[in-house]
């Protein structure tokens, strides 16, 4: 059976790039599409070295493992060894997916065309067959992730985080919001929404008191002081919710926030505190809600 090395590539080429968007996806990082082209080249290379190759090194489990990490550090930069790991370890679990489907199909379709050498597995079907293959397997992964995401227990949905304001530090727990991606319209900053008593330590009383009729335009109870040390660094924040379409937060940007979550702390100093005038629970189990993408 004839193989063409330039087919094999452009095949393995395809599939890692699916299965690197697909961990992408689930991991809700932000693509860039030009390093998952380059971690999936990267792969496909190795795939067709490994197979012509006599040496025995090339099936080495330690150095796949070794190309994973690689490839999954050019993929999305991660910023931690931790989370290099977590996403490694999402990747591998995606791979299994779409190893599963595309194996599976490739059996049924046509198991004469699976070709075994060092370690490694090559098809030799069309890209019709790694297309099907990667549409199960992406419904497959979405289904199972979705039932997983709704056992995860109330603990995974809380962190604390301290923000420095003015000089000033406070503490607090807040609720990891899946659906929060509120930012600041014109510098596209993330917001962290807190309840403005929170802040009273951190910020005049005068501002906190009177959020509804600063954002409809009037000053007239805020100090001169105030208002001059103030209005420039105020952000007026658009956002919609259950029950409130077109609403409207006062925000300010932060020195410093840090995020803390399982035994690890991560400082982001690009973040703006969107003040919310009421209570965000009725217990104040929290009080602060964070988007899951100021928590990764």
């Amino acid at each position: 059976m004839t193989i063409y090395i330039d087919v094999v590539l452009i095949e393995n080429l395809l599939m890692n790039y699916i299965i690197l968007f697909a961990t992408g996806v689930i991991l809700k990082i932000k693509i860039k599409h030009i390093r998952l082209i380059l971690a999936s080249l990267i792969g496909a290379i190795y795939t067709i070295i490994a197979y012509i190759s006599a040496l025995r090194i090339y099936s080495n489990i330690f150095l796949k493992f070794i190309l994973s990490l690689i490839i999954i550090y050019i993929a999305f930069n991660p910023k931690s060894v931790k989370k290099l790991f977590k996403f490694t370890l999402i990747f591998y679990l995606t791979s299994f997916v779409f190893g599963g489907a595309a194996f599976a199909l490739i059996y049924i379709v046509k198991p004469q065309d699976i070709l075994r050498n060092n370690g490694l597995v090559l098809n030799t079907n069309s890209l019709k067959t790694i297309f099907i293959s990667a549409i199960i397997a992406f419904a497959i992964i979405i289904i199972g992730f979705k039932v997983v995401k709704n056992k995860i227990s109330a603990k995974d949905m809380y962190c604390n985080i301290k923000i420095i304001l003015n000089q000033k530090e406070i503490e607090t727990k807040a609720m990891i919001d899946t659906g929060n991606f509120l930012r600041e319209p014109i510098t596209n900053t993330p917001v962290i929404v807190v309840e403005h008593t929170l802040l009273y330590d951190c910020m005049p009383k005068e501002i906190l008191n009177h959020l509804e009729t600063i954002l409809g335009g009037d000053f007239s109870e805020i100090p001169d002081k105030v208002r001059e040390e103030y209005i420039s660094r105020l952000k007026v924040i658009p956002f919609s919710s259950l029950g409130k379409q077109n609403g409207m937060l006062l925000g300010i940007k932060a020195d410093k926030v840090i995020i803390k979550s399982d035994e690890e702390e991560k400082e982001n100093d690009n973040v703006i505190i969107g003040i919310y005038d009421k209570s965000l629970t009725k217990r104040g189990e929290y009080r602060a809600l964070l988007g899951i993408e100021l928590e990764r």
